[in-house]
């Protein structure tokens, strides 16, 4: 409570003449330092001062998100503090103002204004209200102050218990452990707290097991038993938000738990209310415990010092109490314990033993500082070497000139595991964050650009100076710019993009109308025509890009569920931010089942906690492996490494109508060393699996250069004993024996040998070879693989991609559709065909390529292939139809509304009428309102309840004009 109602609550003690009853309630007159405080504040009939955290916004009273009130007319102030290293502001919903936004811990920032109605305020930075910094303004009549009434204290024997410590001693109480040894306190700021804490008790003691200096003892303190005797109790609590630092009410004789709360991280007490009704007449007892010794095993995480429990004051009451401040169970988010962590900051060697693989794996340092330092990108060319990006310049882009990042080629000459061979390709680079070679060169990621630097095969040289081939890649958020590069299955340069870095991506010089906007998603580059698109919008950090046998793209991401499948124009769940087309109203999400994450506060909250489910929300690289030595039950399977957690984390794809779900399997390995941050790894011709360690204690990316150690890295290599170290050079290879790769079951070879052909470009020998095994071959897998190499060396076109829109693989049939799609153009005879297919095609990965393919053409050609696939009741509850044909279907509302409309009336697929209607709405003319009205009148006429929530809406949005 604020002491101005404390001492309300003083004035309000009532003292009950009945002898069998006490009445107590410990109180405290206000304050000199209140009053003063008040006439401090004079200008103002309502100051409200908050601390604001990630977790909520808290009063002094300790109540999280409390309900502000004023009177209307009045002047109010909200001033917030900032409780912690992290940017936050405060904003109101309706009245649309926001302070300035702070960021050191103890700034402070304010918004003014006259109350005139109820409003909501926030944190407007992105993610901080979702996380739950949010509450409520009300504007009310009359007084705006709380009142309480008075507790009773329980009784035994005819004397009152000692349940609020007032005799100064452990009275009716039985302590074990050192945690209660001397737990009373008298003083506030109380010498077991930190100073600028405040404890609120009242009368002359609390009680606490060890404060925020004594945090690490721990002890149990159980009261005697007492009977019940009225339907509600309360008292006060705070202290740690842990599972073992909690108050227990105990049904005596039984062991049996009624009622238990913990803190919720703060110093401030703050009365938790029971409700007892069940318990009337029964005997219960009180049990303290404090089992966390708040000790952290991770050298650069601190102690938790919230690892004790204070408490004050039980009493009975006749009704349920009220209390402004009331602390309840939904609101407080218990953290689960600390993940052990074994080790931290070993040297290379030692690190590679510390970690445990599976039986009949082995890891091996095949490399470290100071011969390589900062990896941050790699990948692997046809001659196995390994092509290292050492991130001397991060986090923050140097002046032109000034890079420091450089290219390593790194080899295993003779097959030990170890990278014996070393050469520099180049040096002072800036800012480099992901890697490619192939189609002549090395292609990097370097924002604010995309460059290309032609290679010299004799001397691993450059050919030439770096060329710019994109820029308009932002800088405002160097751990979320253009990264995990890959080449894709159709012969496209393939990366991702995070979503706090805004980027607006042409050739040098372009002007806006030839730009991209992109800033969350993957987007994809033709390395010959230096086409560039955004080939799915969406996620948050994804730092990791893989395909699966099929030509599936996935990528792994952070903060939010760390699983997609990547689908052509799909639109997926966003960190933060709004999509670009306003009119999406809904996004895809995760195809995973679960998360890697524990506790009920949040990702981040989560890390360090959460070894049991996986190690924590962010993940770097992703590896779909394809290699053919592994057990068979990794193949095709995503491995990616759990930052926080320390582990490789392993999910398996279960195919579910139009896509996947995605299922975690256990955990690989753990390096059981917190400074391990595997960006990403990469199987190779053996079918070994190499890894680039940045190793460094700060785990989190900061734009301040000083936190992160620039000595270190690692790379790492994991073999199995069926691996067999080969040396290759497929450079030398001839043109058939690079079409022969394309069936081996290592998909290394397949994937090098495509691109060296494709660099090569159009053969009619390949060409004939490779439409012998697509003709030919029984597996679907080498059918597609012959496919996608007949596609980029230019050796198929339309009309023999028309003929496999008939054949009986699902996956020929939707790859057929894509590939046509690649120019976004398509005939008045294939688009018949694609109409045909939407009706009676069996397939839904085929009904996916073709929503899919609807969105790359004019929206006047789309109306037959989007009205036949809304006919798919069978596609109702799929995971991406739905979403994905609203996606095609959305530009249509503006070119006809009517048969928009119409269309949308008969769809079978849920959403896409309320979906329309919003849209008609949008469009915002006479004849948008008419052909509205129009509709709901004929909805109503209908009769059906199924049409309801359309009338609904279609009145809704009508009013607001």
């Amino acid at each position: 409570m604020t002491r101005m109602h404390k001492f309300l609550a003083f004035l309000l003690i009532v003292v009950s003449t009945n002898e069998n009853l006490v009445i107590a309630q410990k109180a405290k007159p206000a304050s000199a330092k209140a009053a003063a405080a008040k006439s401090d504040t004079a200008k103002y009939d309502r100051e409200y001062a908050l601390e604001a955290t990630m977790l909520g916004f808290f009063a002094q009273d300790g109540a999280r998100n409390p309900t502000l009130k004023a009177n209307k007319g009045d002047k109010v102030r909200i001033k917030i503090t900032n409780g912690e290293l992290m940017t936050h502001d405060i904003s109101l919903e309706k009245m649309g103002i926001k302070s300035k936004v702070i960021l050191e811990k103890g700034s402070s920032t304010s918004i003014n204004f006259v109350a005139k109605e109820s409003d909501t305020y926030f944190c407007s930075v992105p993610g901080h209200r979702a996380a739950g910094m949010v509450g409520s303004f009300e504007v009310v009549e009359g007084s705006v102050e709380e009142k309480t009434v008075a507790g009773q204290i329980p009784m035994k024997d005819g004397q009152p218990l000692n349940l609020n410590f007032e005799t100064g001693t452990l009275k009716d109480w039985t302590a074990t452990g050192d945690a209660f040894t001397n737990p009373l306190v008298s003083e506030d700021p109380s010498p077991l707290h930190e100073k600028d804490m405040n404890i609120g008790f009242d009368g002359k003691y609390f009680l606490s097991s060890g404060g925020n200096v004594n945090y690490k003892l721990t002890g149990t303190l159980m009261s005697v038993p007492f009977k019940v005797t009225q339907p509600f109790a309360a008292f006060k609590v705070s202290g740690g938000a842990l599972v073992d630092t909690r108050v227990e009410l105990v049904l005596a004789g039984t062991d049996s738990v009624i009622y238990h709360i913990t803190g919720q991280g703060r110093a401030t007490l703050q009365p938790a209310v029971v409700d007892l009704q069940k318990y009337v007449g029964k005997d219960i007892f009180i049990r303290i415990i404090d089992k966390e010794t708040g000790v952290s095993q991770i050298p650069y995480i601190a102690n938790d010092k919230w690892a004790h429990i204070n408490f004050d004051e039980f009493l009975f009451y006749p009704t349920r109490p009220e209390f402004p401040n009331e602390l309840k169970q939904q609101d407080i988010i218990i953290l689960p314990p600390l993940d052990p962590v074994l080790n931290a900051g070993l040297s290379g060697v030692k690190a590679a033993a510390a970690m445990t693989p599976p039986a009949g794996f082995k890891v091996t340092l095949a490399a470290s500082e100071p011969d390589v330092v900062k990896p941050i990108a790699f990948t692997i060319d046809p001659k196995g070497r390994l092509w290292v990006v050492e991130g001397h310049t991060y986090p923050v882009r140097a002046p032109e000139g000034q890079g420091r990042d450089r290219i390593l080629i790194l080899e295993d000459t003779n097959g030990d595991g170890t990278l014996d061979s070393k050469k520099v390709f180049t040096e002072n680079l800036n800012l480099i964050s992901g890697i490619e070679i192939g189609m002549g060169g090395v292609w990097l990621g370097s924002a604010p650009n995309l460059i290309f630097i032609p290679v010299d095969p004799k001397t691993d040289k450059p050919a030439g100076p770096p060329q710019i081939l994109l820029d308009g890649f932002g800088l405002h958020d160097t751990h979320e710019v253009l990264n995990s590069f890959r080449w894709g299955p159709d012969g496209w340069l393939y990366g991702t993009h995070g979503v706090f870095t805004h980027s607006n991506v042409g050739k040098p010089g372009a002007p806006d109308s030839e730009r991209t906007k992109l800033n969350a998603g993957v987007w994809r580059l033709h390395p010959v025509t230096k086409q560039f698109e955004v080939f799915a919008e969406g996620s948050s950090n994804p730092w990791g890009l893989d395909f699966n046998d099929y030509g599936h793209p996935f990528i792994t991401v952070c903060v939010i569920p760390h699983m997609f499948h990547i689908i052509q124009g799909a639109r997926y769940q966003r960190q933060a931010g709004k999509h670009f087309n306003e009119f999406t109203y809904d996004d895809i999400k995760t195809i995973g089942d679960h998360v890697h994450w524990l506790g009920e506060r949040g990702p981040h909250a989560g890390n360090f906690r959460s070894a049991a489910a996986g190690g924590g929300h962010a993940h770097a690289g992703a590896m779909i492996y394809l290699g053919n030595s592994w057990p068979k039950e990794y193949r095709n399977e995503i491995f990616m490494n759990n930052i926080n957690g320390a582990r490789l984390n392993i999910d398996h794809f279960e195919k579910s109508g139009s896509g996947y779900i995605a299922s975690h399997r256990p955990d690989f390995m753990a390096m059981n060393d917190s400074w391990s941050q595997w960006l990403n790894f990469k199987y190779d011709a053996s079918g070994s699996v190499w890894a680039i360690d940045w190793y460094d204690k700060n785990q989190c990316h900061s734009p301040n250069p000083d936190v992160h150690d620039k000595t270190m890295g690692r790379i790492f290599k994991i073999t199995h004993e069926n691996d067999k170290w080969v040396k290759v050079d497929l450079t030398k290879a001839s043109d058939m024996d690079l079409v022969n790769y394309q069936l081996n079951d290592n998909e290394w070879y397949v994937r090098e040998a495509r691109t060296i052909l494709q660099e090569r470009g159009p053969n009619k020998k390949v060409h004939k070879a490779l439409k012998e095994i697509l003709a030919k071959n029984p597996e679907v897998t080498k059918k597609l693989r012959a496919l996608w190499t007949l596609h980029v060396t230019k050796g198929i076109d339309d009309k023999e991609l028309a003929d496999l829109l008939t054949n009986e693989s699902e996956y020929l049939r939707s790859w057929a559709i894509q590939l046509m799609m690649e120019d976004k153009t398509v005939s008045p005879e294939i688009l018949k065909k694609f109409a045909e297919m939407a009706k009676t095609d069996s397939s839904p990965v085929v009904r996916l390529y073709l929503a899919s393919a609807m969105n790359r053409i004019d929206p006047a050609q789309r109306w037959d292939v989007v009205e036949a696939l809304m006919q798919h009741d069978e596609d109702k509850d799929d995971h991406n139809l739905p979403l994905l044909v609203w996606y095609a279907a959305e530009p249509l509302a503006a070119l006809d509304m009517k048969r928009a409309l119409q269309m949308a009336e008969q769809s079978k697929l849920p959403k896409i009428l309320p979906y329309t209607i919003q849209r008609v709405a949008a469009i915002n003319t006479e004849d948008s309102k008419k052909v509205l009205k129009d509709l709901n009148q004929k909805l109503g006429q209908s009769g059906s309840h199924e049409f309801h929530e359309s009338q609904m809406l279609i009145g809704k949005l009508l009013s607001k004009e």
